[in-house]
C-alpha cells in the first residue's frame, strides 16, 4: 500500500500560554480530498498554514510527499499551492500580469496562466487591476494562483467564502477534478454543505480540537435523517464538548 502523500502527526500550535491547535494527526491520499469544517476560532487557518510552511508547528511534524519544511524547503514549497483566506493584491497589477509573476515563480509557461483564468471565470477581466475586483473575483484569482504550477497538494484555506452559488458549485467542480487527476485537496470551510457536496473526509474542529474524523459518505449515511453532514456535525461537536 503506497505511503499517503500527506502526514500530520500529533502537530499542535501555542503562542505563550494560549493553545490555538491541540495535538492533532491526519493523513491523506493521493487523489483524498479533505475538508476542515468549524466555526471562527476552531484551528482550521492554524492548522492550515502550519501545512504551508507558513506557521511553525510547536511540536509534532509534517510530511508532505516524504518531505519535511525543515530537511527541504524547496522540495516541500514545490509541493504544494497555498490558497491563503485573504490576501490584499497590489495596486498596480492586472490580474493577468499578477498570475504571470506567480508562474515566473513557479517556472510555469504563460499558456497555463490563460488556461487558469478561463477556468475561474476572469479572462473577460483580465486586464483589469486585481486590486479593484470583488472578494469573490479575488478568491478565484487566489485559486488560480494555488493552481498554477499542477502541485501535488493544495492548501485552499475558506476558500469559497465571497463565492456566489455559481462559483461556489464551478469550485467544487473544479476540486473534484484536481483529485481526478491525483492531486490531493485540503480545505477548510464552515459551510457544510460544501464539505459534504465534494469531500472525501471531514474533520470536525472546535476551540483548536479535532473532535471527529472521518468519511464523509458515511456521516451522511448515519446521519441522513437529522440533516446528513450537518446533523453529524451538531450530535458530534455536542457530544465531545459535553464530555
Amino acid at each position: 500500500m503506497a505511503e499517503p502523500l500527506l502526514i500530520v502527526s500529533e502537530v499542535s500550535k501555542s503562542i505563550g500560554r494560549s493553545v490555538l491547535l491541540h495535538p492533532c494527526s491526519l493523513q491523506a491520499a493521493q487523489g483524498e480530498v479533505v475538508a476542515l469544517c468549524g466555526g471562527n476560532g476552531a484551528g482550521k487557518s492554524t492548522l492550515i498554514r502550519m501545512l504551508a510552511g507558513i506557521s511553525r508547528p510547536t511540536s509534532g511534524s509534517v510530511r508532505i510527499g516524504g518531505r519535511s519544511w525543515f530537511e527541504d524547503r524547496a522540495a516541500y514549497a514545490d509541493s504544494i499551492g497555498y490558497m491563503p483566506d485573504e490576501f490584499q493584491f497590489g495596486s498596480a497589477l492586472t490580474a493577468a500580469e499578477t498570475l504571470r509573476f506567480y508562474a515566473s515563480l513557479r517556472r510555469v509557461p504563460d499558456a497555463r496562466v490563460s488556461e487558469l483564468l478561463e477556468k475561474v471565470g476572469l479572462s473577460d477581466v483580465r486586464d483589469r487591476k486585481a486590486s479593484t475586483y470583488s472578494k469573490g473575483m479575488r478568491q478565484r484569482l487566489l485559486l488560480a494562483q494555488a493552481m498554477l504550477a499542477h502541485p501535488p497538494l493544495l492548501l485552499l484555506d475558506e476558500p469559497t467564502n465571497g463565492l456566489d452559488p455559481y462559483w461556489m458549485e464551478a469550485f467544487g467542480r473544479l476540486v473534484r477534478r484536481a483529485a481526478e487527476a491525483g492531486q490531493t485537496v485540503v480545505f477548510s470551510t464552515h459551510q457544510l454543505h460544501i464539505a459534504e457536496a465534494y469531500a472525501d473526509r471531514a474533520l470536525f474542529m472546535a476551540s483548536g480540537h479535532v473532535r471527529y474524523a472521518g468519511d464523509v459518505g458515511a456521516l451522511k449515511e448515519q446521519y441522513r435523517q437529522d440533516g446528513g453532514l450537518y446533523g453529524a456535525f451538531r450530535a458530534l461537536i455536542a457530544d465531545s464538548a459535553g464530555a
